[in-house]
């Protein structure tokens, strides 16, 4: 018998997996998935939505009111504008969600319009506030109203999970800057200390 060569048996080998993934893309399409979603969007989003506000807040408290025009190069956001840009985007994403009076319009210029520590801090629990409001008055209908405004197959949903990604990621921005600045966020510190004096022990 002849043996095959060691190139027609890998051919073969690439061949019988190309196969068999091609079968298996086409049993999961076939396969519906009747179980009922583990994860409900509006308890979790709102979960997520008051960790955060503490996080801004305690964070926007310990850095340093001289602080807040620092930014790490002139063409990027200063700490002050950072946190406006989070208040503000909150204020308009939960705005559209329609489920609560919307606040005044924001003026033109609203992450440059204030350095001002206290209130700074203010809009932040304005917009967190506001935003937990909106979310909180939404039923199961309202995660699906259509937002084409948006992108053609957008809901309040999606807007709901905007809100919490946008936010999570300013929090790393926001993080990143008060290290630099030399400030532990406030929960790092707390949790800090119980390893400190385990360590003095």
């Amino acid at each position: 018998m002849r043996k095959l060569s060691i190139p027609f048996l890998a051919l073969g080998l690439i061949t019988a997996g190309s196969t068999a993934r091609h079968i298996d893309a086409q049993a999961a399409q076939k396969i519906v998935d009747k179980t009922p979603p583990s994860y409900d969007m509006k308890p979790q989003s709102l979960l997520d939505l008051e960790d955060l506000q503490k996080k801004f807040t305690s964070l926007a408290e310990a850095i340093p009111a001289d602080q807040y025009t620092w930014r790490p190069a002139p063409d990027v956001r200063s700490i002050a504008e950072v946190f406006l840009h989070v208040a503000g985007t909150n204020l308009q994403y939960a705005s559209v969600l329609a489920t609560v009076p919307a606040p005044p319009q924001l003026p033109k210029g609203y992450e440059q319009s204030t350095t001002e520590k206290a209130r700074i801090i203010a809009q932040l629990n304005q917009s967190f506030d506001f935003a937990h409001a909106a979310i909180e008055q939404m039923t199961n209908i309202d995660f699906k109203k259509p937002m084409t405004q948006f992108g053609p197959d957008a809901n309040a949903g999606d807007i709901v999970y905007l809100i919490v990604t946008h936010t999570h990621e300013h929090l790393g921005q926001a993080i990143a800057y008060a290290r630099i600045k030399g400030v532990v966020p406030p929960w790092t510190a707390v949790a800090q200390v119980p390893q400190q004096k385990t360590s003095q022990n």
